[in-house]
Formats: C-alpha cells, structure tokens, sequence
C-alpha cells in the first residue's frame, strides 16, 4: 500500500484529487464498484464511518475496510465521525486505512490523537463541520496532512451544498500557506460540477464526491467530468 503523500503547496494547487464516497456505492456489489472507480481514474476512496451518535446514522466498520483493501490498492481516506475516535484508530489502520481523518469536535486532545494516528502510519487530518470555526485547526495546521471541509451537515448523503463553505474553503487555504502546511484540501458535501468548480476556485485541492458519480448515468465518465471542471477552475493567489 502506497500511501499518498501530500505533496509541497505549489504542486497542490495545480493537482485535482477526486475521491469517490463509498457511501453512496452499491455494497452488494462493492468490489464491482472500487473496480469502476479505478478505471475512471480516481485517485482515492473516500469512506465514511459513523456510530449513530456523533451523527445520525450508522454505518461501517474495519470488516469494510479490510474488504475495499483486498479489493484495491488505491488510498483510503477514511473519514470517522464517530465520538471517541481514538478507540478506533488501531483497529482501522490494521484494516488497511490510508488516512485516518478525525473531528475536531469529537477530538478535545487534537494534538495527541494526530500524532497516534502517524504513529501508526496513517496521514492524520482533521475534519471541520460547517458551523465550526476554522480558529479550532490553527494550532495544528502546520503538522496535517489533510484538512477536511464539510460543505454539508454530515451524517447522510445527497444533502445540498451549503454556499458558505466556499469562504471557508478559501480561508483554509490561505491558513494553511501560512504556516506552510503540506496539507491536502479536501472537501465533502453536496459536490458536483458546478460546486467542485467554486471550491477549486476557493483553493481546494481534494474532493469527495458519492451521489454525483454513483447516482450518474456513466460514473466513469463523471469523474472526468468532476475532474474537468475543476481543472477548468484553477486556484490562484490573491
């Protein structure tokens, strides 16, 4: 497993990174699915873990992970919204996990539990739901390796794209190049066409997409679509 090292800040913003949710997939035919998304060209898997407690849904667990695994050997960015995320961090990265992404809501020692998940070989990142100040990752933005924007309430796919992220999008780039930070930008919630083109805008670099590709007609096509419009949008410095 290779894992995706994030690379230096100039080349992150000219690299598009589409990462497929796997929560929007079929699971009965799951392998089916990872094998559609790598010959249209993702670069990633996105996979989202929730307990029915910090969100209002349940979904999976390690058993997944280990089964996309054997399935690919493309990153997973495995995304835990889940409260007491620590308990989980061992379980996950002997599953397979290329990222390990946390909430700073659900994290009150961010710092200690970044550095266990390095610790065991994951990138470490940290995720910011909408109405969460970006002031909460100052602290630690220069030692991610992704920052993760919710642009949607998480908890359930297909919500609609909240217009807000988009500042937010642009404010975190403009943090990160300030202390340097090699960080992926990612975001996640309500991506499609025309919302990737306004977050690249904004300065994001990574974008989790689950109904726009596997609801689509052709999926393979619409990651290159995703792809397309978001490089048809490149970020520039202000």
């Amino acid at each position: 497993m290779t894992l995706p090292s994030p690379p230096p800040p100039d080349t992150a913003r000219m690299a598009v990174r589409i990462a497929p949710s796997l929560l929007s997939a079929d699971f009965a035919r799951l392998a089916d699915e990872i094998a559609m998304c790598e010959a249209g060209g993702a670069d990633m898997l996105h996979v989202d873990v929730m307990d029915g407690r910090f969100v209002p849904n349940l979904t999976f667990g390690a058993k997944v992970i280990e089964a996309a695994r054997r399935c690919t050997a493309l990153p997973l960015d495995v995304h835990l919204m889940v409260v007491e995320p620590e308990r989980y961090f061992d379980d996950f990265a002997a599953a397979g996990a290329s990222i390990l992404t946390i909430h700073v809501e659900a994290a009150p020692h961010l710092d200690r539990q970044l550095a266990r998940i390095r610790e065991l070989g994951c990138l470490a990142g940290a995720t910011l739901n909408p109405a969460t100040p970006l002031a909460t990752v100052e602290e630690v933005a220069r030692d991610l390796d992704l920052l993760l924007i919710m642009s949607v309430n998480p908890g359930y796919g297909g919500q609609r794209f909240l217009e807000y992220a988009v500042d937010k999008v642009a404010r975190a780039r403009r943090l990160l190049d300030a202390v340097g930070s090699r960080a992926l930008l990612e975001v996640d919630g309500g991506i499609t066409r025309s919302t990737i083109a306004r977050c690249r805008q904004a300065g994001a670099d990574t974008f989790v997409a689950g109904n726009a590709i596997f609801a689509a007609s052709d999926p393979r096509a619409e990651i290159a679509a995703l792809r397309e419009a978001s490089a048809a949008h490149a970020w520039q410095a202000a």
